[in-house]
């Protein structure tokens, strides 16, 4: 017959230190002198042949450590996606089309630049931060334009 085990957590219920012995042997870092490098001053001094084999002449953070700039995150996006993605923007009324030229605002759809991978056949008007010189002359070859704002 199949004995069925309740969890140790279960069994131990009521019990004061859970089969840990002495209360203070199941501390956090208190009987090992801390974590990691605490510890290293007089009465932890074994520790430290650990680091001066390594010859480490301090132990911890020394210095300045200068933060890098920060990067101004791009989202581009290609003439090939935008010829995709037109039926879709304008189905959706996102871009508007006056005649046969697509108007399509590439900031409100959350594109920073233009890159110029693909071929472009409609006549679009593109507003957007950024382009790429190709993008500009193959927009400008099928009939459109480029404009910054």
């Amino acid at each position: 017959m199949v004995v069925r085990r309740r969890k140790l957590s279960r069994r131990k219920r009521g019990s004061r230190t859970h089969g840990w012995g002495e209360g203070k042997k199941h501390r956090g870092a208190g009987s090992r002198g801390g974590r990691g490098r605490a510890g290293t001053g007089k009465r932890g001094a074994q520790k430290l042949t650990k680091y001066l084999s390594k010859k480490q002449k301090t132990i911890g953070k020394v210095g300045f450590r200068q933060r890098k700039p920060k990067t101004k995150k791009l989202n581009p996006i290609n003439l090939r996606d935008i010829e995709q993605k037109l039926d879709k923007w304008l189905a959706n009324k996102q871009i508007t089309k006056k005649g046969d030229v697509f108007v399509v605002d590439l900031k409100k759809l959350g594109y920073t630049k233009v890159l110029s991978q693909g071929k472009i056949t409609k006549k679009i008007k593109l507003i957007c931060n950024k382009a790429s010189k190709a993008a500009k002359e193959k927009v400008k070859a099928a009939g459109g334009e480029i404009t910054n704002k």
